[in-house]
């Protein structure tokens, strides 16, 4: 197979982990007999300090181009400036809107390996295995915003279309064919009216198109409960662009770091964005203590979801599973016990794939 993958090293730790998941497609190219033509561009904050702008017109370009995008992280202390007119998140929002990645694909499932590393009880967390789908390029982040009265009022306004919650809906319903068949859709129905189109959307798709699926709905502040003390009774979860936010960075505790868990950015055509849930630890930065595991695993999501190479993506897979059951741990995920660097976690996961 030949394939153009676009790199988005970004900021702090962001280029340190996407140059050993670019190992790790070199290596799966050699084994597998493919080509992969892989480029680097800018996003973020470097991209503000090279252009003035945190998505240049040529990163949008080589991006719209390519088959797959993997992105590291963005953002930093350096330009957290309130007051800025851009900042480096801005980019990112800009990049999913631009390829209309409508749906923000999270798993959550806990290495077996890792059960103890949790926070909460082994017993709560094993078995646990959730897909979040998480509406992208809707909602409160892209509606009307701004301020008014003389500065002293602030205004955040959250919109969703009936086709905008078709199509996630819709994707929720497919994946659950493919796993355990059970959706939850996650809202707020009995204060915004926004959330109660987003139910009566969701009810009607649901019945109509997935009547064969166990379908419920739960209020978003309640599943924020349920993550913590029922997670293992969840499948597939559906919910828009804030609440998704807020509630897949809760579920990312469940495994116990923030460095294991991957997730993949897809439309319904064009390239995906696949990167880590994690942010670009400016703390740890050229350190070399960074824990590449996750973006490793968004590089097995790329193969997956956006080249269809599902072989190539279990063994990726496979090879970190059998890196952690053999003990290997980074600083995040040792918890006290001897640890090793960014660098040589990425060693053992290649000498697994070879």
């Amino acid at each position: 197979m030949e394939a153009n993958i676009v790199l988005l090293p970004g900021d702090g730790i962001g280029p340190e982990i996407v140059a050993q998941a670019e190992r790790v497609i070199h290596a799966v190219a050699k084994k597998f007999g493919h080509t992969f033509h892989l480029e680097s561009h800018d996003i973020g904050g470097i991209a503000i300090d090279k252009y003035g702008d945190p998505l240049p017109a040529a990163t949008i370009a080589a991006c719209k181009k390519s088959q797959a995008i993997l992105l590291g992280a963005v953002g930093g202390p350096k330009w957290d400036d309130p007051t800025a007119k851009t900042r480096p998140e801005k980019g990112l929002l800009a990049i999913r809107k631009e390829l209309d990645l409508f749906a923000n694909l999270r798993p959550i499932n806990p290495s077996k390996h890792l059960l103890d590393s949790s926070p909460l009880k082994r017993e709560i967390v094993e078995g646990v295995d959730i897909l979040f789908l998480r509406e992208l390029t809707g909602g409160i982040y892209f509606g009307d915003s701004g301020r008014r009265e003389n500065d002293t009022v602030a205004y955040n306004e959250m919109v969703y279309s009936v086709p905008e919650v078709e199509r996630i809906v819709r994707l929720a319903g497919e994946a659950a064919r493919g796993r355990r068949g059970k959706v939850t859709s996650v809202d707020k129905a009995n204060v915004l009216e926004v959330s109660r189109l987003w139910r009566q959307v969701s009810d009607r798709i649901m019945k109509e198109e997935f009547s064969d699926l166990q379908y419920e709905v739960v209020l978003v502040d309640a599943m924020a409960m349920h993550l913590i003390s029922r997670p293992k009774d969840f499948d597939v979860v559906v919910t828009g662009n804030m609440f998704g936010d807020i509630l897949t960075d809760e579920a990312s505790m469940l495994p116990g770091s923030l460095g294991l868990l991957p997730s993949a950015s897809v439309g319904s055509s064009g390239p995906g964005l696949y990167e880590p849930i994690h942010g670009s630890a400016p703390d740890i930065a050229g350190t070399g203590k960074a824990n590449p595991l996750a973006t490793i695993l968004a590089t097995a999501m790329l193969f997956r979801h956006s080249l269809k190479l599902e072989e190539e993506a279990a063994l990726i897979e496979q090879a970190v599973d059998t890196v952690l059951g053999a003990g290997h741990r980074t600083a995040d995920i040792a918890y006290g016990q001897p640890s090793i660097g960014t660098v040589e976690m990425a060693d053992h996961v290649l000498e697994q794939l070879n």
